[in-house]
């Protein structure tokens, strides 16, 4: 037995080695093989995710419910179980739930399960993520050249990305929030077309590749030269996209702890004079996608939005999305959600801010736009 006072519970940290999207949780039916090891050892893999032009393809909300409606129904029906069971059966009693519920020799209470129908995985597919990742071998790129030829189409958007991290570099992995914004961009295309971007955070690159699409110019900033290197990657691997609508994607050092951008022209992926005056002369959007997960980072990027900003030339629209997740806080002995709860108080700090030259306005987006892209769409977003 240990004796813990409640000033050593309010000190304890529980750290987690590793931390893993939910987008990559869900990857049925598909081999998991490895394109190559990054500059820092981890496996980066390679993924399509396939982008609904035609939104009839996409499942209605009213399609979701009815699904799910018609599988809470049959498990609640306690008919047509499986003959196998049928035969087994020698007493059956029928819970409150609709389960049949079966009493062997010992009389013991056993419960089976129903099998899912085809409706029930229907239904199940629709709620849940749909992400394939597809890893090419080195000297086996042979074997997938049929997959390669169907993924280099207009409806494909292809990135390198690693499954798990370390907290540091998460900006690695893809995240639900980049979608959700994505799906806005590729919805409200006629708002952002001809558009000069800057993205804060761009980590993949995949919101700014979606915006590429349809903007004229965007700088995608993040900082640490493994990521920036991954994240030109994935520029140059959909670069067909871009073409369509003439734009490009430029891929820049961006560090929220430093005033100044980096403009050393013997460091990768620096800035030139032209860049700087080019943002500061067309820039009219500015965007950002599950970014605000640590207090000092947010903090850091509100000070960042804020110098970029007042030396614009024209008025600036920026989009935030993010996701907020709950964890369990010794501190409040519950669920709580403090880095969305710090994001909001900061984002009316910078909205109440007395400043002569410049003056912001907040307003909520509506989540009622159509989905582009296969992810689950949940209500933390």
């Amino acid at each position: 037995m240990v004796d813990v006072t409640e000033e050593e519970m309010d000190n304890c940290i529980f750290k987690s080695d590793t931390v893993l999207s939910d987008v990559h949780l869900h990857c049925p039916n598909k081999r998991h093989l490895m394109v190559r090891l990054n500059a820092v050892g981890q496996p980066v893999f390679l993924s399509y995710f396939k982008i609904l032009w035609n939104t009839e393809d996409l499942p209605s909300e009213k399609h979701v419910r009815e699904a799910v409606t018609e599988r809470e129904h049959q498990y609640r029906s306690g008919d047509e179980l499986c003959d196998q069971d049928r035969n087994n059966l020698k007493k059956r009693e029928l819970n409150s739930e609709g389960v049949e519920a079966l009493l062997d020799d010992d009389g013991d209470l056993d419960v089976v399960r129903r099998p899912q129908r085809a409706s029930d995985l229907e239904a199940e597919d629709l709620l849940r993520d749909k992400v394939y990742p597809v890893i090419l071998m080195k000297g086996k790129d042979d074997a997938f050249e049929d997959e390669e030829q169907e993924c280099a189409c207009s409806d494909v958007v292809k990135i390198e990305h690693t499954m798990a991290t370390p907290l540091e570099d998460v900006g690695k992995q893809v995240w639900r929030a980049a979608f959700l914004l994505a799906d806005y961009i590729l919805f409200k295309r006629d708002t952002f077309r001809c558009c000069s971007v800057l993205e804060l955070g761009g980590g993949t690159g995949i919101t700014s590749i979606i915006m590429g699409t349809v903007a004229k110019r965007v700088y995608c900033t993040d900082v640490g030269e493994d990521l920036l290197a991954m994240c030109e990657q994935n520029v140059a691997l959909n670069k067909h996209l871009m073409e369509l609508g003439r734009g490009e994607v430029k891929v820049k050092e961006l560090d929220w702890l430093k005033d100044e951008f980096c403009t050393d022209p013997e460091a990768p992926y620096s800035w030139s004079e032209e860049e700087i005056a080019d943002l500061h002369d067309h820039c009219t959007v500015i965007m950002a996608a599950d970014v605000f997960y640590d207090d000092d980072l947010t903090d850091a990027l509100f000070r960042m939005l804020y110098r970029i900003t007042r030396n614009l030339r024209h008025s600036c629209t920026v989009y935030l999305a993010l996701e907020k997740r709950l964890n369990f806080t010794l501190r409040h002995m519950d669920v709580t959600c403090e880095a969305y709860s710090h994001f909001r108080n900061t984002l009316n700090d910078l909205e109440n801010l007395q400043d002569r030259k410049m003056k912001y306005t907040v307003e909520p987006i509506k989540l009622d736009f159509c989905q582009f892209l296969v992810y689950e769409r949940i209500e933390q977003l």
